[in-house]
């Protein structure tokens, strides 16, 4: 997800700290001990014994919440095999509950400040710990050491006007791309925008790799690319061949070619699986493919397809129109997952059942709701966010190019 979907403040007696703290510190064993030891070593025997009785019963959350979550994956791997048979889904194939709630003891606001001041030191020193998230100069240094690529930048005006015309010329709808756009960016949202990070403030921090007006991920960019490359190359070289281009413009869509070329040939050398593709995405060569999003002549082309395909995959499954929100629940959850989720009995089933343990703790949108819920909240935001300057920017992109179009018939 992008801007709108973020995590929230750490609050000193807020449950979400407590329980992200849980959730990703597990240090060794020998570690944990020794580390425990000192911690309660610094406290005074009234907020030991406070600590300890804490600990004890978040625990005992701990473990009803792996339950839960084992319950939820192993629904999911039913209906996995279900639908690979093409069974039908009944209401026994989801955990038809929300996790449980923490209704132990709560730390005071001091020795929860305490305890997270000494985890923050633990995670800095645990080479074990996930590292920052990749950003956008991070790609670009990708890009340019693997493939002596520098995306083109031209004005977001450009941008969307280039979108629009993908986007038209593959059969979405303005009312589609636009409120996909309007979620995704809380309507404001510029062309290299990442999601975490305010697009025009540049405040806060990387969530996930989702970069652009659709927010595709590093695996949806290696993804569409090895699904579509021949398409993409198509279109490059028939940009090439304008006699309107400048001698400029000539040069520059050569290089584009030759690196568009070179990294389709890459991806194609791998397994088209959905893990694979998440793990080549981390390597310099898919990172650097990452870029292609913000390319002035490659991003709208990359970004609209993914749209499309969602709506092609849509269109195999018997659904042959979708609204803007819609499309997005099969972008936000993935697209078969989407499509269980606009009918009975996903659209009753709790959230939990469509999203990864950790994807349903970070994207605060779902918590809480159902399948037919999420598609009503998501259109609600859209709804909000689709008067936003970028919004309107983007529908007038489109009306643009339907006006273009008709002038031209």
């Amino acid at each position: 997800m992008a801007y709108l979907v973020t995590t929230s403040p750490l609050r000193v007696l807020g449950l979400c700290m407590m329980a992200l703290a849980v959730l990703f510190f597990v240090p060794s064993r020998e570690a944990q001990a020794q580390s425990t030891a000192d911690f309660l070593a610094s406290l005074s025997s009234n907020e030991v014994d406070q600590f300890q009785e804490w600990k004890a019963a978040r625990r005992i959350f701990e473990a009803q919440l792996d339950q839960y979550w084992a319950a939820v994956d192993g629904k999911r791997e039913v209906r996995k095999r279900k639908r690979s048979q093409k069974i039908p889904f009944s209401a026994s194939d989801y955990v038809m509950s929300f996790p449980p709630a923490y209704q132990g003891p709560a730390l005071s606001g001091e020795l929860a400040a305490k305890y997270e001041r000494f985890l923050t030191v633990q995670r800095q020193s645990d080479p074990t710990q996930p590292k920052e998230l990749a950003t956008i100069p991070d790609y670009l240094a990708a890009a340019k050491s693997v493939y002596n690529f520098v995306p083109e930048r031209v004005s977001e005006k450009e941008f969307k006007l280039r979108y629009a015309k993908e986007a038209a010329a593959l059969g979405l709808s303005k009312e589609q791309v636009v409120r996909v756009y309007a979620l995704e960016t809380g309507g404001v949202g510029t062309y290299d925008m990442q999601s975490g990070i305010h697009p025009t403030k540049k405040t806060g921090r990387a969530i996930s790799s989702a970069l652009g007006y659709a927010q595709l991920l590093d695996a949806n960019s290696i993804n569409e690319l090895a699904r579509s490359g021949p398409a993409f190359i198509s279109r490059i070289s028939a940009k090439l061949r304008d006699s309107g281009n400048t001698p400029e413009r000539t040069a520059l869509l050569k290089r584009k070619l030759a690196v568009l070329k070179k990294m389709y040939a890459n991806v194609k050398h791998q397994p088209f699986e959905w893990t694979v593709q998440q793990a080549y995405a981390k390597t310099r060569e898919g990172m650097g493919i990452h870029t292609l999003n913000i390319d002035a002549d490659v991003g709208p082309m990359l970004q609209a397809m993914k749209l499309k395909t969602l709506q092609d995959t849509a269109q195999k499954q018997g659904r042959y129109s979708l609204s803007g929100a819609e499309l997005e629940l099969m972008n936000l959850a993935g697209p078969m997952t989407g499509l269980e989720m606009m009918q009975s009995p996903g659209s009753e089933a709790p959230t939990p059942n469509f999203f990864a343990r950790r994807a349903y703790y970070i994207n605060k949108m779902v918590v809480g709701l159902s399948g037919s819920q999420l598609q009503a909240e998501l259109d609600r935001r859209m709804t909000f966010a689709i008067s936003k300057p970028g919004s309107v920017e983007f529908a007038a992109a489109f009306d643009s190019v339907s006006t273009r179009g008709r002038a031209e018939r």
